[in-house]
């Protein structure tokens, strides 16, 4: 499974995974769910708050989705070992579809003006609540698909390939979001998010069936024990912790996307627009970032590059907390996405890679909670440290906290740094 030869391949077939057409098939539509989930996210929050005035129900909102996504997401990965990953897929896709178009009907205003404000949001939540059960199946069943549509060792090239669409639906679904909104209102941009996921639907329905193949000892396995299975082997594999750990603890710590308004306001003084340009920056850097991965995949070496990339993401933190111009603190926002790209690139590579068939779903579950977790638990991080301390010393004691991570991490894993995966 690991070899490590004298000299690193140069570079590789830039789209050995879009060969493969099931494959294709699959990032088109997780490109289109991207889009259509930030244009709804984007479209309901800011006609909440135009409603309410009140930011507190927008922190409502995204807590409202992330918290029965991580309640149900482990299970979630048990059902993907157990089932047929693309019956999944369509059935939680239905379900996220009557959900949005349920949203659509409730915001009309002729529906809304019957009910009181606090009626609008309970039902709002609830059904983003509903939409966030839906993804906790959705996820691992299409995260563990990945590796049945490729061969292993097109699995770097083609985690490269998600994530590079996964950053253009990131880019595009803010802006989508905003022009739908601004130019054609809340219902006609609902009915776009409608579209898309219909068309999201016809690409996965292009995937053939891939039933699992289990032995009669797993048939047998109960709930819990399935559950426990997964993660026993998280807990039991190193290189597997350590990835997914490194990536919670930098998300958690280091993350600044949170404070970029205070940044924007209070400390660089560069108002709404300067702030457009720091939010756009860190997908930029991981755009062009992933783009190169594709070609020269940063698998030779796998996990000195991971430590490498993880600890260039807390200096490119250090630098922007000292940053005092406009075009320095996007530059090293830049670099931070463009690390955290590499970093992406090689955890979704080993997550492919070592766990067997049969318990990828669950591993990618307990890896999927791992990063909800540091995004969610990172922003309110970032803001109560900010806070605390300052906006620039809690973003420098983020930094130095992920620098000091990276380093106990190195001194824990010696033994993995000649590895390359193959």
């Amino acid at each position: 499974m690991t070899e490590t030869p004298a000299t690193p391949p140069l570079r590789a077939d830039a789209f050995a995974a879009l060969r493969f057409p099931e494959y294709r098939n699959l990032i088109v539509g997780n490109f289109l769910f991207t889009i259509a989930m930030t244009v709804q996210e984007i479209a309901i929050a800011y006609e909440l708050y135009l409603i309410t005035h009140d930011p507190f129900v927008l922190g409502l909102l995204g807590l409202a989705e992330a918290l029965p996504f991580m309640a149900v997401a482990l299970f979630g990965g048990h059902v993907a070992d157990r089932r047929d990953k693309r019956s999944i897929m369509l059935f939680a896709l239905s379900f996220i579809l009557v959900g949005s178009m349920f949203l659509t009907w409730l915001l009309q205003p002729h529906i809304r003006s019957g009910l009181s404000q606090n009626m609008l949001l309970a039902c709002c939540y609830g059904v983003v609540a509903a939409l966030g059960l839906a993804r906790g199946f959705l996820t691992p069943a299409v995260s563990s698909l990945k590796g049945f549509l490729v061969p292993r060792e097109h699995y770097a090239n083609a985690t490269a390939w998600s994530s590079t669409l996964w950053q253009a639906g990131a880019i595009l679904g803010p802006v989508t979001g905003g022009f739908l909104y601004a130019g054609v209102g809340l219902s006609a941009s609902l009915i776009g998010v409608c579209t898309l996921l219909l068309l999201q639907a016809v690409m996965y329905a292009r995937i053939k069936p891939r039933p699992p193949q289990l032995s009669a000892a797993e048939q047998q396995e109960s709930v819990w024990e399935s559950l426990a299975v997964g993660i026993r082997f998280v807990f039991q594999s190193k290189i597997i912790l350590y990835s997914i750990s490194l990536d919670l603890f930098s998300v958690l710590f280091g993350g600044v996307v949170a404070v970029l308004p205070v940044f924007a306001e209070d400390v660089l003084k560069i108002g709404a627009q300067g702030l457009g340009v720091l939010r756009a920056a860190p997908a930029v850097g991981a755009m062009v970032t992933v783009l190169l991965c594709t070609r020269y995949p940063p698998m030779f070496k796998a996990w000195r590059n991971l430590l490498i990339a993880v600890a260039g993401f807390g200096v490119s933190i250090l630098v922007f907390g000292f940053s005092r111009s406009l075009w320095l603190s996007a530059a090293a926002l830049c670099a931070s996405g463009a690390f955290d790209s590499i970093s992406v690139v090689i955890r979704g590579t080993i997550l492919q890679m070592m766990p067997p068939d049969h318990l990828r779903g669950r591993v990618l579950a307990v890896n999927s909670i791992f990063i909800s977790s540091s995004n969610e638990l990172g922003a309110f991080q970032a803001g109560t440290s900010a806070a605390i301390f300052g906006a620039t010393r809690s973003v420098l004691i983020g930094g130095t906290i992920t620098l000091a991570i990276v380093a106990g991490v190195w001194r824990r894993s010696k033994d993995l740094l000649a590895l390359r995966l193959s």
